[in-house]
């Protein structure tokens, strides 16, 4: 984390005197500690780049105006901050059986010291750098990597993620015609099309009155009056695409928060819907985020009944369309909870969970973190049920899309199962058959090794077949692996991946391309 030369500060527990045992240093573990004012976190929070900070020390640099720069080079950004309940948890535990005082959140003016003292160090450092600046930017100018983005990208994203090796960029080559893709989730009734909402004509301090009286309703202590509540917050949202931004405020998050973990199950189903509703709103989906909704909402997929977890993976699914969200929805726990989710009873849940996944897994971070998990093995097993292959192949086409993730599926006999699949005369539809073949030529990047599984589990005849009778895509990479097999493969890392829409990309490995699809529930 953030080196503060002799500004680094030493802890020492001071037991009670009837405990009778002479005091001694306590060693913290790093990963507690925060890495700007290097103290046990009281209230940790994970910014936009991956750090966790004590929450006070990121209001300080955010006052300041400053970015402090790691020990590997990696600078922090403080554009987004969530509460990691997680790591909080973790702390206080740990605290607990090492006997020491929970930690108390560090005033202001001591963590002002030490930013200041870090700008100044910083400062000192960047005069001593400016006189080879001249002499980088000629090198920095002919970057190594061409970025050539699809029409639905918007600018170059920096993979923030690999914080051990510098920023990456990825080409990216789209090989088919761009679909129109959907930006929001179908577990709603949307408006007629022959209705025309005019937005011009919205009434706002009409609907600062309606947001008084649903705010009132969820902060009484009548459950009557909470559940008209979120029944009307549900329906307003539902149909009126006009008044989702307009109604989704601090105030009202706030105090619909509570009512996602309500004991209510009336409750609980009316206000978790009004968050599906609520997030389709593409500008609502990070404030949802920031105000604390992603945990409740885990909790209500993991325990609730069945038509709140319906509920709540739509509306996780719907967060995870925004890339800000896909990290913070992994560091807070989603990932195990959505893996269980794909067993549900309840087809929607399955579903949605499943395309919650996949957009999850286009985040690098993600990906390693199911691969921990032991996820592999049950994706595979999955692929076995019926009506449900094709999503589950989208994640593992993401996960393959990394070397820890390869390595997982090569050992989980991930060839046999999807050579398996080639083989079987049903398939579900066209784009199964196709991300099987998407699959494999990522695995095929694993060499020899996958040379001899896929010989093993009679591959060759199988793709021959595909690049027979398969779909044009289909059929290049069945050709693509095929060439391989023959001449051994020259090592190359590049990866396909197929959208959920159906739409092929061609791209380095490292960043995930994030696009949006349509969820199956409807309430």
């Amino acid at each position: 984390m953030v080196g503060h030369g002799n500004h680094r500060l030493k802890f020492f527990h001071h037991r009670s005197s009837s405990t009778s045992k002479p005091d001694r240093p306590v060693h913290y573990p790093p990963e507690y500690l925060c890495g700007i004012s290097r103290s046990l976190m009281a209230d940790p929070v994970v910014v936009s780049s991956g750090q966790t900070y004590e929450r006070l020390s990121v209001r300080v640099c955010q006052d300041f105006g400053f970015s402090p720069t790691d020990d590997d080079g990696s600078t922090a950004d403080f554009s987004s901050v969530i509460t990691n309940r997680n790591m909080k948890l973790t702390i206080l535990k740990w605290c607990d059986n090492n006997g020491i005082e929970h930690p108390q959140p560090p005033d202001y003016t001591s963590i002002e010291l030490i930013v200041r003292q870090l700008m100044e160090k910083q400062r000192q450092n960047n005069r001593f750098l400016s006189s080879d600046t001249e002499l980088l930017r000629v090198v920095a100018d002919k970057r190594p990597g061409v970025a050539v983005h699809a029409a639905t990208e918007v600018g170059l994203r920096v993979n923030r993620f690999q914080l051990n090796s510098p920023p990456q960029t990825e080409e990216i080559v789209c090989e088919s015609t761009i679909l129109p893709f959907k930006t929001q989730p179908s577990c709603y009734a949307p408006p007629p099309q022959t209705e025309e909402i005019v937005h011009e004509s919205f009434d706002r301090e009409g609907n600062s009155e309606e947001e008084s009286r649903i705010i009132s309703k969820f902060r009484s202590d009548k459950e009557f009056e909470q559940q008209e509540g979120v029944i009307s917050l549900r329906n307003l949202t539902k149909s009126d695409e006009s008044i989702r931004a307009s109604l989704c405020t601090k105030e009202l998050l706030a105090a619909l928060l509570p009512l996602v973990s309500s004991r209510s199950m009336n409750i609980q189903i009316n206000a978790v819907a009004s968050v599906v509703n609520l997030s389709i709103e593409k500008s609502n989906k990070m404030k949802i985020v920031r105000s604390g909704f992603v945990p409740p909402l885990i909790d209500v997929l993991d325990r609730g009944s069945a038509e709140s977890q319906e509920h709540a993976a739509g509306s996780l699914f719907s967060l995870s369309l925004d890339d800000e969200n896909k990290m913070a929805i992994g560091i807070l726990g989603g990932l195990p909870v959505l893996m269980n989710a794909l067993r549900s009873e309840n087809e929607r849940t399955r579903n949605d969970s499943a395309l919650c996944l996949y957009h999850l897994t286009l985040n690098p971070s993600n990906r390693v973190k199911l691969v921990k998990i032991g996820a592999v093995g049950i994706l595979l097993s999955l692929t076995r049920i019926e009506g449900f292959a094709s999503r589950i192949l989208l994640i593992l086409c993401n996960i393959s899309a990394c070397v820890d993730g390869r390595s997982a599926m090569l050992d989980a006999n991930a060839v046999d199962c999807l050579v398996g699949m080639l083989k079987e005369k049903e398939m579900d539809s066209e784009s199964t058959r196709e991300n099987c073949v998407v699959a494999l030529h990522a695995l095929s990047q694993g060499g020899f090794r996958f040379k001899g599984l896929a010989t093993a589990a009679g591959a060759v005849e199988a793709l021959r077949e595909v690049e027979e009778r398969g779909s044009g895509r289909a059929r290049e990479r069945a050709k693509r692996i095929l060439q391989m097999m023959r001449t051994g493969g020259n090592g190359s890392v590049e990866m396909d991946r197929v959208d959920s829409g159906g739409v092929s990309w061609t791209g380095r490995v490292g960043v995930g391309l994030n696009r949006y699809s349509t969820n199956t529930t409807k309430f």
